[in-house]
């Protein structure tokens, strides 16, 4: 039987997963073993990706990767009572450790920088404890994979510190660009010590990252976190136990409340200075499958130590890696003709003995000992109140008849609350202070005999520029607000589970969802977040999309036109400008899926963490960190850009002050282009002008517009002409920094080719609109 074969509800056990490469790699770590009992828990509202349950957590995977695994049904699910456990005496949350004597090991000089990598599994709350180990204002996110970005901070009150917090990984494996940056900074860079973060409520899947980390041959402290919900839930963990198990030092702590937090430094310290290598790098036993495994790995150890040695990469790490096939690694090891014909033999031989494949074989290793370990330390609760929680939210936003309409109902209310009721009110009230305040300093000068020039400057240049771009400060702070919340949630990672039916359809997985969703905030942000996507090709096919997504810093524009144009019909503007931004980005993802990203998307295999409540914290360092590149923005990009046409707008080319604008610098310079323009109706100088200014920051635009237009733009211009720019700066190339970002994903050759692509799209779609408006009787 198949596992795409289960029913809703049923349990089975897994016999065989087929599949090859890094994709079945992926499968064995993230568990989906041989003997691994699985539950399907529903399928996404299309029908495909299923949601299924193994070793306590949620993972989706779709119909066409469960064909590939074997199953054995079972009646009933096992229930197995665990174990009673000896009472110990161990720390709990907040109270130190007492596992390694102090002052041992081979100490490092008092003043060397100790560098720590803090590692650990996606949804476990390792950028959290970055933040409060460093106070760095780092966005922690809920969704797979948010820490897209090295990140380094030293550790308060500890100057000679440094740690680096590498990319949420499931597994040393090279699966991921992510997992392979991780890797390398390991093994090349030689952290002094490794903070590994494990989710307590989540210990068993965890635990498969810490005992590659142990392998690593590199000082070691585990951070159990999340135990005041496992805690409250009824669990707990015997650290004492858990300690001598793995022969590191386990600290549980709570990094969304700082408890445990001092404990962990102070052990983090003390083992990075001493050196304190893992007790145990060791974890096959001779016991289990007849110890083919743990003959493999000691004869692989003695075959590669000297090649590990001069490769500087740690042998059990070496060994394990070899045996799994690792290209990587064997490629560093070097290794002549008859040395891989006699692992070859090796191994031919272990999974004769075994029954089992290498990879396997390596997985079921692990796994056999993670189970050992936490049925001596850990008891588990029947079911966390969390989880409890979020079935029951699941039932409604994820069920096959309200997922889809719960989705689009959640996006209108955002936009709603976001362009109208809170934004659009909070605007006004700031657009009328800048105003107040533009008219006191232009009086104010006038009374004190101000230079006109100067005061013009002032007043029609920094004020009118600086002030209409500042007036839509509410609403980007409140978009990103509302997105953050989806994100901190888990709601976009269902988001993507139940839309992968749907942009499989356009060549993508539903992973690609949420850069795109993203990149409504800003999308410099959204082609980072496409590092966590595994394929290549995804991953380049999502970048070139996310400008097509209407970013935050377009708002300006629309909500300038709106207010003189379209004033009754503010909502429905802003939802069409979405809603064509859309339309178009699905019609250019189905023109590449069909010429240069050709064949299929990569498999859609993702985690669903349980729902949580955003912290306020992060809420509030996301929307500052936000507010303040804005504010930063409009007083350096746009100040200058502002200062620049000011400037050429007021003079001419012998630098004399103009009284008419049509002879300045700026009109000449803008005619030579302005041409190209007139089909679209916008064959003034003064709208290519803001158009051009647009590309160092689409805000620009609106100031531009506001200083060239002085006698008052709705006089100016018709509301066909307004509505072709307004889908000109949709589609057309986005700004420096967003472009910058591209560059340093895919290079200067695809950078070029986004800025002269989204041109084109956007001269032909607003051509296409325009025409359709002209035919439509809209003249004027």
């Amino acid at each position: 039987m198949r596992l795409k074969e289960l029913k809703t509800g049923q349990s089975a056990v897994i016999t065989a997963v087929g599949g090859e490469g890094r994709l079945r790699q992926h499968f064995l770590d993230m568990g989906v073993i041989p003997g691994t009992q699985v539950k399907l828990v529903k399928l996404a509202p299309m029908g495909d990706p299923m949601q299924l349950t193994l070793h306590g957590y949620e993972l989706s995977l779709r119909l066409a990767e469960a064909e590939k695994i074997e199953v054995e049904p079972i009646e009933k699910t096992n229930q197995i009572s665990p174990p009673k456990k000896a009472k110990s005496d161990h720390p709990g949350l907040g109270e130190g450790g007492k596992f390694h004597p102090k002052g041992s090991g081979d100490p490092l000089p008092d003043d060397a920088i100790l560098t720590y990598a803090l590692v650990g599994n996606q949804n476990s709350g390792k950028t959290t404890l970055f933040n409060q180990l460093t106070g760095s204002n780092q966005h922690v996110g809920n969704f797979p994979g948010v820490t897209v970005d090295r990140k380094d901070g030293v550790i308060k009150g500890h100057k000679n510190t440094l740690i680096t917090d590498l990319p949420g990984i499931y597994s040393m494996s090279p699966y991921t660009n992510e997992e392979i940056v991780s890797r390398s900074f390991v093994l090349d860079e030689k952290p002094r010590a490794i903070i590994n973060i494990v989710d307590a409520t989540n210990i068993e899947r965890n635990l498969y990252l810490t005992m590659q980390l142990l392998e690593m041959d590199t000082p070691v402290v585990v951070a159990l976190n999340i135990m005041d919900e496992l805690t409250a839930n009824g669990g707990s963990v015997d650290i004492n136990r858990l300690e001598s198990l793995l022969g590191v030092p386990v600290v549980p702590i709570s990094a969304a409340k700082n408890q445990g937090v001092d404990e962990l430094v102070t052990h983090a310290i003390h083992i990075a200075h001493y050196q304190e290598k893992p007790m145990r790098q060791d974890f096959c036993s001779a016991d289990e499958k007849g110890g083919a495994v743990h003959r493999c790995l000691h004869a692989v150890r003695h075959l590669i130590e000297d090649k590990a040695k001069k490769a500087d990469i740690p042998l059990h790490f070496a060994a394990s890696k070899v045996v799994d096939g690792d290209e990587l690694i064997l490629e560093k090891l070097n290794l002549d003709s008859g040395e891989k014909e006699m692992l070859e033999h090796i191994i031919t031989q272990m999974e004769k003995e075994c029954g089992l494949d290498r990879n396997a074989a390596i997985a079921d290793m692990r796994f056999s000992y993670i189970h050992k370990v936490c049925s001596r330390t850990v008891t588990k609760p029947a079911e966390s109140r969390e989880h409890r929680r979020s079935v029951k939210i699941d039932r409604i936003l994820t069920g096959k008849f309200t997922a889809i309409p719960m989705f689009i109902l959640i996006m209108g209310l955002i936009f709603w609350l976001t362009f109208d009721l809170i934004g659009g009110n909070l605007q006004n009230l700031l657009e009328a202070g800048i105003s107040s305040l533009t008219d006191i300093t232009k009086n104010a000068m006038e009374s004190a005999n101000v230079n006109p020039i100067l005061t013009g400057l002032v007043t029609d240049g920094v004020f009118t520029g600086i002030g209409s771009v500042l007036s839509f400060l509410p609403i980007i702070i409140i978009l990103f607000l509302f997105l953050s919340i989806l994100e901190d949630s888990g709601y976009l990672a269902r988001v993507a589970f139940f839309m992968d039916k749907l942009l499989r359809r356009i060549g993508l997985s539903g992973r690609s969802i949420v850069p795109m969703l993203i990149g409504f905030g800003c999308t410099v942000p959204s082609v980072m977040a496409t590092r966590t996507l595994p394929s290549e090709r995804d991953r380049k096919m999502t970048i070139l999309l996310t400008p097509f997504m209407s970013c935050s810093a377009k708002l300006p524009i629309y909500g300038f036109f709106v207010s003189v144009f379209f004033t009754q019909y503010r909502g429905l503007i802003f939802t069409g400008l979405y809603l064509l931004g859309i339309i178009v980005g699905i019609l250019i993802a189905m023109l590449y899926k069909r010429t240069i990203f050709k064949g299929e998307a990569v498999p859609f295999v993702m985690e669903l963490p349980n729902y949580r409540l955003p912290g306020a914290k992060n809420v509030i360092r996301l929307l500052w960190d936000k507010a303040k590149d804005f504010i930063q923005r409009a007083f350096t990009v746009i100040f200058i850009s502002t200062i620049i046409v000011w400037f050429l707008q007021n003079f001419n080319l012998q630098f004399n002050m103009v009284t008419d604008s049509q002879d300045s610098i700026l009109a000449q310079l803008a005619g030579l282009i302005a041409p190209i323009f007139a089909p679209l109706g916008m064959g003034d100088w003064r709208i290519v002008t803001s158009l051009i200014s647009g590309v160092m920051a689409k805000e620009s635009v609106v100031s531009t517009l506001k200083i060239l237009y002085t006698g008052g733009i709705g006089s100016a211009m018709t509301a066909l002409t307004a509505i072709s720019i307004l889908v000109f700066s949709l589609l057309y190339t986005p700004c420096v920094a967003a472009i910058a970002s591209v560059k340093r994903e895919l290079g200067h050759k695809w950078a070029i080719g986004v800025v002269i692509w989204q041109c084109v799209v956007a001269y032909l779609v607003t051509t296409i609109v325009h025409l359709i408006c002209v035919l439509c009787g809209m003249g004027g």
